[in-house]
């Protein structure tokens, strides 16, 4: 009887995790237990009010309704409303940014995360940074500086990002990111709004000059 054949064991494939540098490791574990310490904290706040804030700081209202507006405006006037204009752009921009953001940062949400969370689009499934919050401070920001009321826009923009580590969706650093993100979103619109109203003021100029020469 022929001895069995036996050949050497297959080599396991051993695949290791990118190395962390030890400041972000530790930034990032701090910022995790900070994070999971108020959620406990603050579980006797009613969840329904801070779905309520969720709901206020959602994407799939603020970018509808201005772009509704617009056009309605657009359609009923012959001037168009430069604060719609400049809403709209920096709702635009914010997407594309956070988007972005998640898409390469990549932190998972938090563990203790509720079910009940929407997710419209694959970089939802991401943490950082918090594109509610982004959105709550661009709208706070842009708006303030178009004269409404200040202080009753950035309270509003600061519940909306607490009740994003509350209910347990991010991390404190994905909120305050994502609220740095906004302001700038705001500046950056602001400045991209007086540019196309300056164009359009000396094409406007250009245009009469024209017609009176003629």
């Amino acid at each position: 009887m022929a001895p069995a054949s036996t050949s050497p064991p297959a080599k396991a494939q051993v695949t290791t995790a990118p190395a962390k540098s030890p400041l972000v490791g530790g930034l990032a574990d701090l910022d995790a237990a900070v994070s999971l310490r108020l959620h406990a904290l603050f579980l006797p706040v009613p969840r329904l009010l801070l779905k309520a804030l969720e709901v206020a700081g959602d994407g799939r209202i603020w970018l509808p309704v201005p772009i509704s507006l617009l056009l309605i405006s657009t359609t009923t006037s012959s001037k168009v409303s430069p604060l719609l204009v400049g809403l709209v752009a920096g709702l635009v921009l914010d997407i594309l940014f956070v988007g972005a953001a998640k898409l390469i940062v990549r932190r998972p949400r938090p563990a203790y995360n509720a079910a009940d969370m929407y997710v419209a689009v694959a970089a939802d499934h991401w943490s950082f940074p918090s594109g509610h919050s982004s959105r709550a401070f661009l709208v706070a920001a842009f708006l303030a500086a178009g004269g409404f009321p200040r202080e009753a826009l950035f309270l509003w923009a600061a519940s909306t990002s607490a009740s994003r580590v509350l209910l347990g969706r991010h991390y404190v650093l994905d909120v305050v990111a994502g609220a740095c993100l906004g302001v700038f979103e705001a500046w950056l619109s602001s400045l991209l709004l007086r540019a196309m109203c300056a164009r359009i003021s000396f094409l406007i100029a250009n245009q009469t000059m024209w017609e009176t020469s003629w």
